[in-house]
């Protein structure tokens, strides 16, 4: 009950009456009030989880009452309801902050799901600010970006598996920032006091592999002149991070298969087995399937790694995400450099958006990077950025650029109604035919966007 408290805005007693009976039946404590003035009083002094409220007040609007509450406590979730249905009001609303607007009359079952999905993204952004507090506090990672849909739902998953002791493989092209992932899940985890170690298996010989995974005794091979402890030792009660697991020699893939069943290692030229307790995390850039099928990875050590898959998406499917990542490195590096408050032009971000990032996050704090170096005043424009970029990401043709926006609409339109086609037929300015036709001609589907 306590994270179910909603503060109910609207001058129509009669309404008020009602949606409080309809939410108290529904498991919600309940506080209406049918005044701006006590809506700002109660905030100040209550904690609530959700709001809604009316359009139309006594003394003032409720998208600038919105507006006073989010100063207040700026994630809290507002629902708009209008009886004008005004589409310029919702979308007013909308890009002003709101959650979500319902045009009256509305139906008491679309108002508790709508309150339902506002207190599940209230619950996800504060597991996500928890999350980036705790990793910036260990790591400073500001450029863990969850702007866009996707990395909202990576950070969601860190966020719940950070607490199990499960293994986790974390999956995603060079440059998506999986070593990011893997420290913020250990950070998050309760083994975040003890040790986390990584190891890229592609970056060593496979016959120092094995001594640097699982350590060796003295005289086990030319130059072991002393006992060494392996990276599992080591960790002892943090985590290891294993990455490229994907380029693991496969006979060190039984070696590491034993560790994950047995939990205890071997040193090279040792006999007596050690116990470990750790937890473990790959990552790879290649589709560990696929390697099963070609017979370079064993299919019981997939088995073992894949228990809890993380997929992190390549940065042209997250472009939200491109100019919070600039303003981050254009701080991290403008300091370095000794050009503090350094600005990019909208051409040049323009130019930013439109690439498809072959190279990930990782090209695109190299670009950063060399723009601020080479840029004058502090000012970086469209020529500094990709100067040799021309033939890697061609203009589109016209009906590929119209097309391409088209698609992008169509899914910005569903997650702004969140599925709802009434609503989005509405905002769009089409008939629901026509639109039920276009997201079949871009192969969408409401269902996707209704969660």
């Amino acid at each position: 009950m306590k994270d179910k408290k909603i503060l109910v805005v609207d001058d129509d007693l009669n309404l008020l009456d009602l949606i409080k009976i309809r939410l108290e039946s529904s498991g919600y404590q309940v506080t209406v009030v049918g005044h701006e003035k006590e809506a700002k009083k109660l905030v100040a002094r209550q904690n609530f989880n959700a709001a809604v409220v009316d359009l139309q007040l006594v003394g003032q609007d409720g998208i600038s009452l919105m507006e006073e509450l989010h100063r207040a406590v700026p994630n809290l979730p507002v629902i708009i309801l209008t009886a004008h249905g005004s589409i310029e009001s919702a979308v007013d609303a909308m890009r002003r902050g709101a959650f979500t607007y319902l045009t009256k009359p509305f139906d008491s079952r679309e108002l508790i799901l709508q309150i339902e999905r506002a207190l599940e993204k209230s619950r996800l952004t504060g597991e996500i600010s928890r999350l980036r507090q705790l990793v910036e506090e260990q790591y400073d990672f500001g450029n863990i970006v969850a702007r866009s849909e996707p990395m909202h739902r990576v950070l969601d998953q860190v966020a719940r598996i950070a607490e199990t002791d499960s293994t986790v493989a974390i999956y995603g092209a060079s440059g998506t920032g999986k070593e990011l992932i893997a420290k913020a899940i250990h950070v998050a985890s309760p083994r975040k006091e003890f040790p986390y170690l990584t190891i890229n298996c592609a970056a060593i010989p496979e016959n120092l592999l094995e001594s640097e995974l699982f350590g060796h005794e003295k005289g086990a091979f030319t130059d072991a002149g002393r006992k060494k402890p392996g990276l599992f030792v080591r960790a002892q009660r943090g985590t290891v991070f294993l990455d490229e697991i994907g380029d693991l020699p496969l006979a060190l893939q039984g070696k590491l298969l034993r560790v994950l069943q047995e939990r205890t290692i071997t040193p090279v030229g040792g006999e007596e087995e050690v116990d470990i307790d750790v937890r473990v995390i790959v990552a790879t850039n290649k589709n560990l399937k696929e390697e099963v099928k070609k017979e370079t990875f064993r299919e019981d050590l997939f088995y073992r790694v894949h228990v809890i898959p993380v997929l992190i998406p390549p940065l042209k499917e997250r472009k939200e995400d491109i100019p919070p990542l600039v303003e981050h490195f254009l701080s991290k590096y403008g300091e370095q450099m000794g050009k503090k408050n350094s600005t990019i032009t909208s051409a040049a971000l323009q130019k930013l958006m439109l690439y498809d990032w072959p190279g990930n996050v990782r090209e695109l704090e190299n670009t950063i990077q060399f723009a601020l170096a080479m840029c004058e005043n502090g000012i970086i424009d469209a020529e500094l950025i990709l100067p040799d970029s021309t033939g890697r990401s061609p203009l589109p043709t016209l009906n590929e650029a119209r097309a391409g926006f088209e698609k992008t609409y169509l899914r910005n339109l569903l997650k702004a109604t969140a599925g709802n086609i009434s609503r989005a037929a509405e905002l769009a300015g089409k008939y629901r035919s026509d639109l039920y036709n276009l997201l079949k001609k871009h192969g969408l589907s409401p269902d996707e966007f209704k969660q």
